[in-house]
């Protein structure tokens, strides 16, 4: 008999935008129960040091483990790129660490397509150089550049998307030469695929633009059934609970762009 492991897999974020990895997460593997913490109260992320990054991921981390969670999904690129060892560490051999640069990493270094990739992300994760340095040591034939794009995040939180403010500033990024003659563009930041028909669109769909929601879900599968942790189905439908350290009710309407659906947001401020 197949052993069943009936834990959560925990997933957080500084906000919605990690619901964009949780939404792939639950088609990918749709057994799983999901407990996912939004970071509300302190975001953003990406203009704040390593250090304070790190205070939070760590925080949090350790609620998840609370939780009992079988693994933790940094669903945050600022906290991937600036926190992930300290995750590791927190998480102490307790629950596995997967994060949402090294699955994507692995991914454009193992396609034979691209010779020119651009990334864009918030100024955290971009300053960290990490996609830049793990690109190239995966493949050092490849050329990369960045671009750090600040402003997308509070743009795309206050709901300013598929309109004429935001295609401006869409605009405005992706017009810089750093970017000139990408083949793939990869979206460092999980809140950006909410905007990524915007951007190829930009690029008339020349530019393979890259979210890493699947390919992390996809990831996190492997791990789960390589290290027999995967839950078997039950034929109850699992019940996911959605965290967030500040509540608005702006952050609930929102939420459903991200998760294609309605869902219940519990406020669980952590930090006191």
């Amino acid at each position: 008999m197949i052993q069943s492991d009936e834990r959560p897999i925990g997933i957080f974020d500084s906000g919605v935008g990690g619901l964009t990895v949780a939404n792939a997460i639950r088609q990918v593997l749709p057994n799983e129960r999901l407990i996912y913490f939004g970071d509300t109260i302190h975001l953003p992320y990406g203009d704040k040091s390593k250090e304070t990054i790190t205070g939070y991921s760590t925080r949090i981390t350790r609620y998840l483990l609370e939780q009992d969670c079988k693994i933790i999904v940094v669903a945050c690129n600022t906290a991937s790129a600036n926190a992930y060892e300290t995750i590791i560490g927190e998480a102490d051999n307790k629950a596995s660490v997967v994060d949402v640069i090294d699955p994507v990493v692995k991914y454009v270094t193992s396609q034979n397509k691209y010779k020119r990739i651009g990334v864009i992300g918030t100024k955290s994760t971009i300053n960290s150089g990490t996609y830049v340095s793990k690109i190239i040591a995966g493949n050092p034939h490849l050329s990369v550049t960045s671009v750090a794009t600040p402003m997308l995040v509070p743009m795309i939180e206050e709901g300013f998307i598929f309109d004429d403010i935001s295609n401006a500033i869409i605009r405005s990024y992706l017009s810089k030469p750093e970017l000139d003659n990408i083949e793939a563009l990869i979206l460092g930041c999980t809140h950006y695929p909410i905007i990524k028909n915007q951007i190829k669109k930009f690029y008339n769909f020349q530019v393979d633009v890259i979210d890493s929601s699947l390919i992390v879900a996809n990831a996190l599968h492997a791990i789960l059934e390589m290290n027999n942790l995967m839950n078997q189905p039950s034929g109850n439908q699992p019940q996911h609970r959605f965290l967030v350290s500040d509540f608005t009710e702006y952050f609930q309407a929102v939420s459903k762009l991200f998760f294609e659906e309605d869902i219940v947001l519990e406020k669980v401020n952590i930090f006191e």
